[in-house]
């Protein structure tokens, strides 16, 4: 007996659906089989619509070229059938460009029958559990599976094994700043970050924290204690003094805040109790990683 391909947690839990998933009926599609893997040729494939990502990193696609390259593609993609030799990716869209990088002329496809409503989902939720999404991209997954597909949070919650409170976490960075959910799309500001700058108060708050972020890079706490401070007083945002004991030295605590002063920026020094750590160099732009750069190339002269 052949032993069946495991497909993904997520869209083989969406495929059980009797309405989309005909693959026991082995019903045969232009000399392919439906819910068989089967090699399609790249020019009859086109992008998935529904895909929420849209950010593909280019050194990540060209790495990944490179391994199909070599290996060939290890995991199908899953495809569904549009017309007579025509077909549309349901998920797998970065193996898909990767493969055309490659030069690739076919790629195994699983072939699925699937509506617009089910394909949509599927393709929201395979791709919030099986691919890197930045924060922002998974809350819109999020908010398009609650208003396209009719969910509410909790049968949400159900669907892709997540609590509820996460997916309150990710909807809510979507009523941030334009330029904060960028900030969050382009890496500048990790999640803790961005849920900290949710709850600071109106638009101007936001963007003066956030800018603050960049320039001064702060950490997730001192950015929690710069919100707290500015909601227990009602003044204007001052940067706090994050106080306690580093464990450093006197003579690591001195050199940290000099090297601070040359620099203009942020340093952290941290240490376990073994001696081992790390020197933590913050800088708000290229032109002052440059200079950073710049001042320990004079040193090592």
């Amino acid at each position: 007996m052949t032993k069946k391909r495991a497909l993904g947690k997520g869209l083989s839990a969406l495929l059980e659906n009797a309405s989309t998933d005909i693959t026991t009926k082995n019903i045969g599609v232009e000399g392919k089989t439906v819910g068989s893997i089967s090699s399609i040729g790249i020019e009859q494939i086109e992008a998935n619509p529904f895909n929420p990502r849209t950010n593909f990193e280019e050194v990540q696609l060209a790495e990944l070229k490179d391994s199909i390259a070599v290996h060939g593609i290890i995991q199908p993609l899953t495809v569904r059938k549009l017309g007579r030799d025509r077909y549309q990716l349901i998920s797998g869209e970065r193996r898909f460009r990767a493969s055309q990088l490659a030069g690739l002329t076919e790629v195994p496809c699983y072939i699925r029958i699937a509506n617009d409503q089910t394909m949509l989902e599927m393709a929201l939720v395979e791709n919030i559990q099986r691919v890197d999404l930045n924060a922002i991209e998974v809350g819109l997954s999020y908010q398009r599976l609650i208003d396209e597909c009719n969910f509410t949070q909790e049968q949400l919650s159900k669907k892709i094994g997540k609590s509820r409170s996460n997916i309150t976490n990710f909807l809510r960075l979507l009523k941030l700043p334009a330029p904060i959910q960028i900030g969050i799309r382009e890496g500048l500001l990790s999640m803790g970050h961005a849920r900290a700058i949710v709850s600071a108060g109106d638009e101007d708050a936001q963007i003066e924290i956030f800018k603050k972020i960049i320039e001064q890079g702060l950490s997730v706490r001192e950015v929690e204690a710069l919100v707290k401070g500015k909601k227990d007083t009602g003044s204007a945002l001052t940067t706090p003094k994050i106080t306690g004991n580093t464990g450093l030295s006197l003579t690591a605590e001195k050199f940290q805040s000099n090297l601070s002063k040359k620099l203009d920026t942020k340093v952290q020094i941290s240490a376990n109790n073994k001696g081992k750590g790390k020197i933590v160099i913050n800088f708000g732009s290229e032109k002052q990683l440059d200079q950073i750069i710049d001042f320990i190339d004079k040193l090592n002269a």
